[in-house]
């Protein structure tokens, strides 16, 4: 028995991601600018690694009985926002990658989202 196409969604998602920052840092490297280069390789692994980790909450939370795994995955979301603005805070303030770079390598995952809401809509 095959497997309905939304439950490769995931795995889709997470192959498109690499695809994305790979064009993305492609696109970056024409201009010749290191530091723009490191901040959108930086976004878009950040934003990547935050997307893995909160799809591996969310299986971990809907496997679980319903006692307290909603407060576990509360406390889990605010550490991964601490993690993840302490990531971005050195990245810019210690590491000193381009902003724009970093903005542009954040944006894999929404770009990836959107593209599969354009694919779904008009399919």
């Amino acid at each position: 028995m095959t497997k309905d196409p939304i439950e490769h969604l995931p795995t889709q998602l997470a192959r498109r991601n690499w695809i994305i920052l790979a064009l993305l840092l492609a696109g970056s490297l024409p201009f010749g600018n290191s530091s723009l280069s490191l901040g959108v390789l930086a976004g878009g692994l950040t934003a990547i690694g935050g997307f893995y980790w909160l799809r591996r909450s969310l299986v971990r939370l809907l496997e679980q009985p319903a006692g307290g795994a909603g407060f576990r995955y509360q406390f889990g979301y605010l550490g991964r926002l601490l993690v993840l603005a302490t990531l971005l805070a050195v990245l810019v303030a210690i590491i000193k990658v381009h902003p724009i770079g970093l903005i542009v390598g954040l944006s894999v995952v929404v770009i990836n989202l959107f593209l599969l809401t354009a694919q779904r809509a008009f399919k």
